[in-house]
């Protein structure tokens, strides 16, 4: 009897200038000398044993995969030109479950772990095609990542993530790296040329320390966290520090509460401040000659919070001066109140009146001496009048 033809997957992609369709080899699979169709049940109904298919042209093994009782179940392995590539069980649903492996052409092992019910759970490794080690993982409930670490083809580490308890033993000792000892640990992260790329130190899962570097050696940007409190610096490749950032550590998550920038030349062009739940009550800038260029202050809250926002001319006198409705995020959006204008020597020249919908009502301007020169009534068509006294 002839063997029955498995049904193949049939499938075209068109080519760049559209004309040839690309077919997927059809595959020729029996089980104890018996040609049986995996997509026809009636050929594998209350079978036990290894179904085996080949392709139909070559002759090649491309898979192997248990059968019991009818059944799908067991161990199931795929193969390329031949050689093992894939092999993994699964279960009467149909899932992944138990161990699963890749490998390479070569037969070295690249990638292992174990899953649950079609859930990848617990240590996952994966390797180069060396053997050296490439990555090592740990998946916690629902197959959420919870703790892994890196390699270079090397063999030295480029990436670390800690847990809130060691995971990784015993393909990598994570209770030392990650600082779950009497003291803090002391970890340096490498490129793939072999250059030290980061310095880290961990207590209990926790990063306290860190450093990144540049290719010469100078620190890129490095933080440390003490207590509840944390800080984070950025470097030029010439090690001028070109900002801080200040927070509160709450469970992983840092809230801003002070950060500065500083010029190429290492002096303070702006400090914003934020409240201990995240929302802004200062931003203030500067010139580069140190005198103060605008000051932004928050009050209030919900959509009754105000911005009052000052600039100022080089030589440290006001320059403009008014209030704001504040933004959701911050900012400003609409214009409150009278808004004035000074001079370089601090003198007022002009003031612009904003009614309770922030458009124009009213604009003043003033001479050098403070004498009246224009005072105008503003409409909502921006036509306007000499304002009635």
């Amino acid at each position: 009897m002839a063997p029955i033809k498995a049904t193949s997957l049939l499938f075209f992609a068109l080519l760049w200038f559209g004309g040839a369709g690309l077919v997927h080899a059809v595959q020729d699979c029996e089980m104890n000398g018996q040609g049986i169709n995996p997509s026809n049940g009636n050929t594998t109904a209350g079978k036990t044993g290894l179904m085996r298919c080949k392709d139909r042209d070559s002759g090649v093994l491309q898979r192997e995969q248990q059968i019991q009782n009818g059944v799908f179940m067991g161990l199931v392995r795929h193969y390329q030109d031949g050689k093992l590539v894939r092999e993994h069980n699964v279960n009467a649903k149909g899932n992944i479950d138990g161990a699963a492996r890749e490998f390479a052409p070569t037969g070295k092992l690249l990638r292992e772990s174990v899953y649950v019910d079609g859930s990848e759970t617990g240590l996952i490794r994966a390797f180069y095609p060396g053997g050296n080690r490439r990555r090592i993982a740990f998946n916690g409930e629902g197959s959420r990542e919870s703790a892994s670490v890196e390699f270079t083809e090397a063999g030295q580490p480029s990436a670390l993530r800690c847990g809130d308890k060691p995971m990784l033993a015993p393909a990598f000792d994570d209770a030392k790296a990650c600082g779950f000892g009497a003291a803090a640990s002391q970890v340096e992260l490498f490129d793939s040329a072999g250059r030290v790329r980061q310095r880290v130190s961990y207590t209990a899962g926790k990063r306290t320390r860190w450093e990144s570097l540049y290719d010469n050696g100078q620190v890129e940007s490095s933080g440390e966290i003490t207590g509840t409190q944390s800080v984070g610096r950025r470097f030029s490749s010439t090690g001028v520090k070109r900002s801080e950032v200040y927070g509160i550590v709450n469970d992983r998550r840092t809230v801003r509460q002070r950060e500065l920038d500083y010029s190429e030349r290492g002096t303070l062009v702006r400090e914003q401040r934020w409240s201990p739940d995240g929302m802004p009550t200062n931003d203030d800038s500067f010139y580069l000659n140190g005198q103060p260029r605008s000051k932004t202050a928050y009050s209030g809250s919900g959509a009754q919070r105000i911005v009052e926002v000052s600039e100022f001319h080089d030589n440290g006198q006001r320059a403009r001066q008014g209030r704001y409705r504040a933004g959701l995020r911050g900012g400003t959006t609409t214009s409150l109140g009278t808004h004035q204008s000074f001079d370089e020597k601090g003198r007022l020249v002009a003031e612009t009146a904003y009614d309770d919908k922030g458009r124009i009502a009213r604009e003043r301007a003033f001479d050098e001496n403070g004498q009246l020169l224009r005072d105008d009534e503003v409409f909502e068509d921006g036509s306007r009048k000499a304002f009635a006294r």
